[in-house]
């Protein structure tokens, strides 16, 4: 609780730099206010606690994963710096909105209380769809916010629908009484199938098929920036969320009384598969790297969505695979904003050459694209390999197969950009080395490789 009230302070104090006319100050300051966050978080680590009839709970998941998302707005404010420097009147809206976006994150994994959990993914929403518009000159950003909006609108009103469901259901929406309910073998309809119209709302939220549609259009109107923020941050927090309402409300205990285990099971074996095969095929085609990253990202959610089958065991495996994930899209996006900062597109054709006339960057976003794919030491080759080793366990052999299968189809999509880097010739002069640019692409990608090498620091955490 004490982490979700210094953020909003922060946020508040993000503003209040425009005022007191502290612009240039207002990135090192609210980087600083993160980290002190980040240590009041750390500080609260352990505890079980509940606020204000059990509105907010904090528990070793929720300050788990609100670690996460800290750590990813300090390096999505950071990279702020440089990409808005042609809006210096405008930074501290965009700094406060991200701060505010982190609010409502950490709200989406520490609510007690549905009526909390709404709040959270409100603000979360709001915020994004502010930011995908804020380029207000450029039509595709244009395009982008409205597109965002009207989906994630109908996205937000079907979550709120079945969320009545589930009130009219059980009474309630206080988590823990919804968990003890759930175990009663008479649960009224409307609770299955207010569950249902949640979890396609937040599946709308995490980008699977055939709830995707928004995603390749959004990402590639939207500001760079932006993009980096819905692939990295946006996305983790969506299949948390999703994570802990299926475990919350003991989903898998009331579907198995009601003799519905089986359809659930069934159904989230399908999406997975649909996302990560749909998600891989089509990014192949793609000329445009936020499109390619944006099909990327689908596929990755069907990844992650394999643990909704094993919820009871899985918490640690999403904590490390989500941090693995997001890591590496930090890192990509990073060395984008630099390649494309004076360019009108992000195609293929602008990384030409970027082995030879910036051979650091170059390394990094080889080393991101290798981790995305599952390649050793990266952490996203044992992010996978835990994944799916525990996915084998709970006997889903098949899923499995078609998770290895896609992975190898990945390999494709990524060094042809890789390929795009070190075998063609430049065709653009890059001046400027950006500090922040540099050590955010650096920062995240050491820690990806850390994570790679002691996977231990993140898989305990939730043990």
């Amino acid at each position: 609780m004490n982490t979700l009230i210094a953020i909003t302070g922060l946020g508040i104090f993000c503003l209040l730099f425009e005022i007191l006319n502290l612009r240039k100050a207002i990135i090192p300051i609210t980087i600083l206010g993160l980290i002190g966050v980040l240590a009041l978080n750390f500080y609260e680590f352990g505890t079980e606690q509940s606020y204000y009839n059990n509105m907010v709970a904090v528990s070793k998941f929720s300050t788990a994963f609100s670690s996460l998302f800290i750590v990813l707005t300090i390096f999505l404010v950071a990279l702020s710096h440089n990409f808005y420097q042609n809006h210096p009147t405008k930074i501290s809206d965009y700094v406060a909105i991200k701060v505010f976006l982190l609010a409502g994150a950490v709200a989406m994994v520490s609510f007690g209380n549905l009526a909390m959990f709404f709040l959270g993914i409100e603000i979360l929403s709001i915020a994004l769809y502010v930011l995908a518009a804020s380029d207000r000159l450029n039509i595709k950003s244009n395009e982008a916010g409205m597109k965002y909006f009207l989906m994630g609108s109908f996205a937000s009103g079907i979550i709120l629908f079945g969320i009545c469901l589930i009130y009219g259901a059980m009474g309630s929406f206080d988590i823990s009484e919804i968990h003890e309910s759930a175990l009663s073998a008479e649960l009224p309809i409307w609770f299955p199938i207010g569950l249902i119209l949640m979890i396609i709302g937040m599946l709308f939220k995490v980008a699977a098929v055939p709830f995707h549609f928004w995603a390749p259009d959004v990402y590639e109107g939207s500001p760079a920036l932006t993009t980096a923020l819905m692939s990295t941050l946006a996305k983790v927090v969506a299949i948390a969320t999703l994570f802990k309402l299926i475990a919350g409300m003991n989903v898998i205990s009331s579907l198995e009384n009601q003799d519905l285990l089986n359809t659930f099971e069934v159904i989230v074996v399908i999406i997975s598969i649909a996302s990560m095969c749909v998600g891989n095929i089509m990014a192949l085609r793609q000329v445009n790297v936020k499109r390619m990253l944006a099909f990327s990202g689908i596929s990755h959610a069907g990844f992650m969505l394999m643990t909704l089958l094993t919820v009871s065991a899985s918490a640690g495996v999403l904590l490390y695979y989500t941090a693995a994930y997001a890591l590496s899209g930090i890192a990509a996006f990073s060395v984008i904003l630099y390649v494309c900062r004076d360019q009108d597109n992000e195609d293929i054709t602008n990384f030409h050459g970027l082995g030879k006339t910036n051979p650091l960057l170059a390394a990094i976003l080889t080393a991101s694209l290798l981790s995305m794919a599952g390649i050793p030491i990266f952490s996203g080759f044992f992010a996978k390999l835990f994944l799916f080793n525990q996915t084998i366990q709970a006997g889903y052999i098949g899923l499995v197969i078609v998770a290895v299968i896609n992975s190898i189809i990945s390999v494709g999509y990524y060094f042809k950009l890789i390929i795009a880097m070190y075998s063609k010739e430049p065709n653009q002069e890059r001046t400027g080395k950006p500090f922040l640019i540099y050590a955010t692409a650096v920062v995240s990608i050491a820690l990806n490789i850390i994570l790679g090498l002691f996977p231990s620091l993140v898989l305990d955490l939730l043990q």
